[in-house]
């Protein structure tokens, strides 16, 4: 802004362009007295999101100034509702004195709200994480390498990590489905970022490495970062700072509760990327809500932070044998001994400790977080008590971790009332007799109405003025009325303060001392809570660390006791991990699809090894395919969560990937067709599978020409069983691929069964041994609802195609096996896609032919019609 057209505007609004220049992409909420105001066009959006009224205030520079409001006492859910949508809100308050300032009250920026930095409780979803991530990007030796750094400013918990290429950063974004992205103005992949709102760009020099490594060790007061093991991390250290001062710029602290940063290695994970995910519905459905989800299904946690962690550990399983079996054991002895249901009662108690405390660290906590502090503490003996009889090592741990605090609990438990108000500026915190000072300021403040009745009562009989009364106003204070007709007989002490028509009004040196200290009993007894509850934060910050630690372990205890709930509720079975190759399932389930059918689930087996490590999958459209596909990778996940899952009994080698393509879909914001993001999907697994990876494939080549797809779907199962010889599950409806099973040694044939009742088609849904009949297609359409009249004509015109193209229809195909094992053929049963056009073509002619009508033709007629086929012959 000129200096000319900020000397057109009023000081006011010179004041609120100050602030505004320091946050211009962000609302800026203006205190003016009991309302925040927004201007120009922060309140043109404002009120278009919030749809509340836009108006205007006076003129400044010569112009209307556009301006929305809000109550000052409803800010928090209107800022609650702006974080929702993605936006940012920079809140300013009044710092001055109205009374004294000259001008416009002094402002100041208090506080500033991201979507990634939120900690307050009104803008928090409670089961889900709310992350701040950035990342910063580095090409080395021809790759591109992106560094994330990610933090939950409601925990404190800080990570970081490296990834190579475009596909895993949209991986990884997937999996950590952060509300805020910081990113340099100069990213590369901005496009691959997938969130409408909530990215935040800024200069390059914030992603320095250099500064980003200082402002770390400062942070964690180390002299280098050596100990975090990330010091070869470039990348990542140069987003983590980048993150780091974003954060403390928004919260204006120093932010005390983030001790450490963690470095994720991608080694210790079962890698999953984001076309899995999708499928395997993990905590959100394919239609993008989180009904029929996997987490739906098993969180039964008693904690938020519980429920949190759950969606952590299934969306990164782990590979470590050791840790997987320590949480099995303690799965196991809960389930045994029935103590989920114990420790279900007293984790309730505890409530969201982890958030509670992070906010006591930004000392933004309010007096019923305190509170719940205090519930929380309580229960800690009770928890300790449960865990000290148990012989599982975890338990013993987690054991040591739970810190009792017996001295803040009993500092919490004198110092808080039962019922303590929601924010400190209200009063009422502390309990009578935690503090003497506190408490004669309170008792000035609540005992006036009794004081000035009994000043009143004694008034009047020593003086016998019946008309005397004590009273009160906000102009003139306390005073003593006594009517015009006997004001002459008032006391030589009293001292007149105001006249009115038909009184005087008098004070006495005893009523304006009790006045001094009654007006400022109020306010000091609120200097004097604001004052003691900030030595409570110290108090309760002294033991920080040990508390964060106490929430960790409190969180990590649910999720094992969730785990045993469910196992004894869905009738879960210890599954066996091995570095062994093989995965052995017997009675598997779909533990999704168990939980929302009224009909009892039909289990069903695997048996993969090294001779027998892909399975051609073949049946009805519905048959089950696609459900006992996942139900075999969401087994496989939730044993290398450590958690028991639905089957009889597995026993399953460490995968290092689950791999899946499945479905149909387009990506029209990225030009993408279905077949090309089928095919994009179908590349990602095979340059990425190994041997130890379970890959699910579900009618790969679909999209393009039978044959086309054919030829694709048949190469990358040769690959996928040749070449790399993972464990693979692949359904198909191309019967010509189920002669693979004899030309490779480790392909198997397996289908699921349907049969036919009075023109009816039944769904068995048991996997048995061998290739499919048929297909059923017609039947399905049928089930699907295409009219009868269709339906006929589909199969007549499935007959003529079978007796005109000399194929037979998948419907009634039987594949011969002629090829011996071991050795590479094509699939020669299969005509080339060039005689089917031919067929077509001939079919047209004689089409063509039959309606000619020979015997009513003129010879030229006949001449014509012969050189027009003759042509299109040629």
């Amino acid at each position: 802004m000129s200096k000319k057209s900020a000397d057109s505007h009023t000081p006011m609004m010179r004041q609120y362009f100050g602030l505004k220049s320091q946050h211009p992409n962000q609302l800026l909420f203006y205190r003016m007295g009991d309302f925040y105001e927004l201007f120009y066009d922060d309140a043109k959006r404002a009120a278009q999101l919030l749809d509340i009224t836009l108006t205007a205030r006076g003129h400044s520079g010569g112009l209307p100034i556009p301006m929305a409001g809000i109550p000052f006492h409803a800010a928090e859910n209107y800022i609650a509702r702006l974080v929702r949508m993605g936006e940012s809100v920079v809140v300013a308050e009044q710092t001055g004195d109205p009374a004294t300032s000259k001008g416009p009250v002094e402002r100041q920026i208090a506080r500033i709200v991201t979507p990634g930095t939120i900690s307050d409780e009104a803008f928090l979803e409670e089961k889900r994480e709310n992350l701040l991530l950035s990342l910063s990007h580095q090409s080395r030796k021809g790759l591109d390498v992106f560094g994330f750094s990610y933090l939950d400013m409601a925990s404190g918990r800080f990570c970081l990590f490296e990834v190579d290429g475009h596909e895993s950063l949209s991986s990884e974004l997937q999996r950590l489905s952060p509300r805020e992205i910081l990113i340099s103005e100069d990213f590369p992949a901005r496009d691959t970022i997938n969130l409408e709102k909530g990215i935040c760009e800024l200069g390059p020099w914030h992603f320095d490495y250099e500064s980003s490594y200082r402002q770390l060790i400062q942070q964690f007061n180390t002299k280098d970062l050596s100990g975090f093991g990330c010091e070869a991390l470039t990348a990542a250290i140069a987003s983590a700072g980048a993150l780091l001062q974003y954060a403390k710029d928004t919260q204006r602290s120093a932010l005390p509760h983030i001790q450490s940063i963690t470095v994720e290695h991608k080694d210790d994970s079962v890698l999953i990327d984001g076309a899995t995910r999708r499928n395997l519905e993990i905590d959100i459905n394919l239609t993008g809500g989180t009904s029929n989800t996997l987490v739906e299904v098993l969180d039964s946690c008693a904690t938020p932070m519980g429920s949190r962690l759950l969606k952590r550990w299934l969306h990164t399983p782990i590979r470590d044998l050791q840790e997987i079996k320590e949480r099995q054991t303690v799965v196991a002895e809960l389930k045994e001994k029935h103590l989920h249901f114990d420790f279900e009662a007293s984790l309730k108690k505890v409530g969201d400790l982890e958030r509670i405390l992070s906010r006591v660290a930004l000392r933004s906590a309010r007096p019923r977080d305190l509170l719940r502090l205090r519930f929380a503490l309580e229960v800690l003996p009770e928890i300790n008590s449960l865990l000290t009889p148990l012989s599982a090592q975890r338990l013993a741990d987690l054991n040591q971790r739970i810190i009792a605090q017996p001295e803040l609990t009993d500092t919490l438990t004198k110092a808080l009332v039962e019922n303590p108000p929601s924010v400190v500026r209200d009063g009422g915190i502390f309990a009578k007799g935690f503090d003497d000072e506190l408490d004669e300021l309170l008792s000035l403040s609540s005992n006036a109405t009794d004081f000035l009745a009994e000043m009143e009562r004694s008034e009047k009989e020593r003086t016998g003025i019946s008309s005397l009364k004590v009273g009160f106003n906000r102009v003139h204070g306390y005073y003593i009325e006594i009517s015009r007709l006997h004001s002459e007989q008032a006391p030589v002490e009293y001292i007149r303060r105001q006249t009115l028509k038909n009184a005087e009004r008098f004070i006495t040196p005893e009523l304006k001392t009790f006045e001094d200290k009654a007006l400022s009993a109020k306010s000091k007894s609120l200097a004097r809570e604001k004052e003691l509850y900030e030595n409570l934060l110290d108090l309760l910050n002294n033991s920080l660390r040990e508390l964060q630690t106490t929430s960790q372990a409190l969180a990590q205890l649910d999720v094992l006791s969730n785990f045993a709930l469910q196992a004894d509720k869905l009738n879960f079975a210890c599954p066996e991990l091995h570095n062994n190759s093989g995965i052995n399932i017997i009675g598997g389930r779909h533990p999704v699809v168990e939980s929302v059918i009224s009909e009892p689930f039909v289990p069903n087996d695997l048996d993969l090894h090294d001779g027998r490590s892909l399975l051609m999958i073949t049946g009805p459209n519905m048959g089950g395919k696609s459900t006992y596909m996942r139900q075999i990778a969401l087994i496989t996940l939730l044993a290398h969560t450590g958690s028991f899952v639905p089957a009889e009994s597995a026993s399953i080698s460490v995968v290092d990937r689950i791999f899946t393509r499945m479905g149909s879909s387009d990506d029209l914001a990225g030009g993408r067709s279905t077949f090309m993001v089928e095919m994009t999907e179908t590349a990602n697994i095979l340059n990425n599978a190994s041997k130890n990876s379970l890959v699910l494939m579900d009618e790969v080549g679909r999209g393009t020409s039978t044959f086309d797809g054919l030829s694709l779907a048949w190469s990358a199962v040769d690959f996928l069983a040749r070449e790399l010889q993972c464990y693979v599950l692949f359904a198909t409806h191309y019967f010509e691929l189920t002669t693979l099973a004899d030309q490779l040694e480790n392909a198997a044939n397996v289908h699921l069964t349907a049969t036919e009742y009075e023109d009816e088609i039944v769904f068995m849904h048991k996997v048995h041994e061998g290739p499919a009949s048929q297909s059923y297609g017609l039947q399905v359409a049928q089930l699907a609802g295409v009219p009868r009249n269709v339906i006929s004509h589909a199969k007549l015109k499935l007959q003529e195609l079978e007796v005109t193209t000399g194929i037979e229809s998948s419907e009634k195909a039987q594949p011969t096996n002629q090829t011996k094992k071991g050795i590479h053929h094509p699939i020669e049963s299969t005509p080339l896609q060039t005689d089917l056009f031919a067929m077509a073509e001939q079919n047209d002619l004689k089409a063509q032919i039959s309606e000619l009508d020979i015997d009513n033709m003129t010879p030229i007629e006949a001449l014509n019609a012969l050189h027009k086929l003759k042509s299109e012959l040629n």
